[in-house]
């Protein structure tokens, strides 16, 4: 019998905002009572105007299909940007259709269903290869810079046109990005040190720099020679005649840094940590490969890597019986919707036979759907399936070490010893 999600114990309810209250872990609990109390509510913030907190399911849905009233142009975290800074640091996640759909078109088709499958032989061999390599030299490792880590951004590198020897370097400022409010990742902690310097820049953080200058030269060597990569394709005029400035491929870049890696690797690990929490759900995959076939969305909702996106009400509308004011920002929360009982029958069960299962992980029936969902969730089947073929038994010997984030739903480190199935 599967075992249940363990809540936070406290009666209060946990500060969702705070970045600090994440390292603990989720605070699934504290979610649980809001929907319960009420599925949109304000929150107040000490360094913001405040929001509207929406964490049930339908009612997020409702947000993420109109952007007419619910827009995406004004920022999609939390962080309240002025005009210069908004516009500065936009990328396609910061744009409505059709100016969304615009950007989207650009490289659409390098990630369908159909295109993502050509890609599994190559990404098979990939990481049985790291496998081997660790497992010959080590029985105890830290699963996420071994393998979690290493995986995702090596597969995007060879989507980019990027260089192997690069793919650390990029894993390294992408860290500095997205977890720019954790100190093990970056020396400019946004909420702990004067960033003003980086405002202008994707993701306040300086590691955007060298970011941009690894695209400037990627592009530079591309428009004398193009290739078939995703850079080529984001520098070629596009059917409709206007191709993307500077800005906008820089942007896009550091997007597809972040996105093609992050999101990924704290998935994979959550995965791990879910499966070894829950040993008779990793015993069925390992006895029955049929499971890969509804794995990795289970995975997906269980972890829920981007915990919220934010938009912003363009007038004055109503949202679950509350009166949400033009100018408000409105929050939804992925994190919390996927365990909305009112749509997942027994949520907190980990059932990688769950079926259906129509998660918010990757922004359903949002114009902002994941652009990477198939590729996702090719490389979580893979990695378990090639990690099946080795082990006769995996543990975990240390504590889960969670990223420092209000955002991303990050293990930054997770040891764990192997037993070798030969």
């Amino acid at each position: 019998m599967n075992t249940l999600m363990q809540f936070d114990s406290g009666e209060e309810f946990a500060d969702i905002v705070s970045h600090d209250t994440y390292v603990a872990g989720v605070p699934h609990s504290t979610f649980k009572r809001m929907r319960e109390q009420a599925p949109v509510q304000w929150v107040d913030e000490d360094d913001g105007s405040g929001f509207w907190a929406v964490t049930g399911y339908p009612e997020l849905l409702e947000v993420a299909r109109d952007y007419k009233r619910f827009t995406a142009e004004l920022g999609i975290r939390l962080e309240e940007m002025d005009a210069e800074e908004t516009d500065a640091r936009r990328s396609m996640m910061e744009l409505d259709p059709p100016r969304h759909t615009r950007l989207r078109r650009l490289v659409q088709r390098g990630f369908t269903k159909r295109m993502v499958e050509t890609y599994e032989a190559s990404f098979r061999l990939l990481t049985a290869a790291v496998f081997e390599e660790i497992l010959a030299e080590k029985t105890e490792f830290d699963f996420v810079t071994e393998i979690s880590r290493e995986l995702p951004m090596r597969l995007l590198c060879r989507l980019l046109g990027v260089p192997d020897d690069e793919a650390k370097q990029l894993v390294e400022w992408g860290d500095g990005m997205i977890a720019n409010t954790d100190s093990e990742f970056t020396d400019h902690v946004v909420d702990q040190s004067d960033t003003e310097e980086f405002r202008l820049l994707p993701f306040r953080s300086p590691s955007a720099l060298k970011v941009i200058e690894l695209a400037a030269r990627a592009a530079s060597q591309r428009r004398i020679e193009p290739t078939d990569d995703i850079i080529s394709t984001l520098l070629a005029t596009p059917p409709d005649g206007e191709p993307l400035t500077d800005a906008e491929f820089y942007n896009f870049f550091a997007l597809l840094v972040v996105a093609g890696n992050e999101t990924t690797r704290h998935t994979i690990t959550h995965g791990l940590l879910a499966l070894l929490e829950h040993p008779d759900q990793m015993h069925k995959w390992m006895a029955d490969a049929n499971v890969s076939l509804t794995a990795a969305d289970e995975i997906l909702r269980w972890s829920t890597v981007t915990m919220h996106f934010r938009r912003t009400a363009t007038q004055d509308t109503e949202l679950g019986g509350k009166a949400i004011k033009k100018g408000d920002k409105v929050v939804m929360y992925y994190i919390s919707a996927n365990f909305d009982e009112r749509q997942f029958p027994e949520p907190y069960v980990f059932d990688l036979t769950r079926s259906p299962n129509e998660h918010v992980a990757f922004g359903y029936m949002s114009a902002h759907r994941c652009l990477g969902e198939w590729l996702a969730r090719l490389e979580v089947k893979v990695t378990f399936e090639e990690l099946f073929k080795r082990i006769k038994h995996i543990e975990v010997v240390g504590p889960a070490d969670r990223l420092r984030s209000n955002f991303i739903a990050g293990i930054k480190h997770l040891p764990v010893r192997v037993e070798r199935a030969d």
